[in-house]
């Protein structure tokens, strides 16, 4: 009978009761969507989403050897060289000999890098105030604490 209880709209995605989309699924629907904004944020600077991190990695912790880069970004060693040797090569970062220890190498942002990675964050910042316009301050800080939660 419907009369007895009142009709409402879809109910809420939960992990238990998936309904159309999982709770996975609509995750990662919009993971590829900010994968999608990033990549069009970092277009004028024709960076990639790895060499974007690198250079904010840099920029927010000082220089580095490349080892502790590759800890920061999680990746192999091999990788986080490849990711170096093509932001030196664009001039946004150098290479520099370690005075703690003569045989060692640190990485360093130059001015010109620190002018992109400053540019990035900003595009960023505009990209995810973009994004999350829709979501009342509450809403963001429980999606904050949310998120925070799982990472890692």
């Amino acid at each position: 009978m419907t009369g007895d209880r009142p009709t409402a709209g879809p109910r809420p995605v939960t992990a238990e009761e998936p309904g159309d989309d999982s709770l996975a699924e609509t995750f990662w629907a919009v993971a590829r969507r900010l994968r999608r904004l990033s990549k069009d944020a970092l277009a004028p600077w024709d960076v990639t989403p790895g060499q974007s991190r690198a250079l904010g990695v840099l920029a927010r912790n000082g220089d580095m050897r490349p080892g502790a880069l590759s800890e920061q970004l999680r990746i192999a060693p091999r990788s986080a060289t490849e990711v170096v040797d093509d932001l030196e090569e664009r001039g946004l970062v150098e290479r520099a000999p370690d005075p703690a220890d003569r045989r060692a190498t640190l990485v360093r942002v130059t001015a010109r890098g620190r002018e992109v990675a400053d540019g990035i964050r900003a595009a960023r910042a505009a990209e995810a105030e973009e994004f999350f316009r829709g979501l009342d301050a509450g809403d963001r800080a429980e999606l904050a604490r949310i998120l925070g939660s799982l990472r890692d």
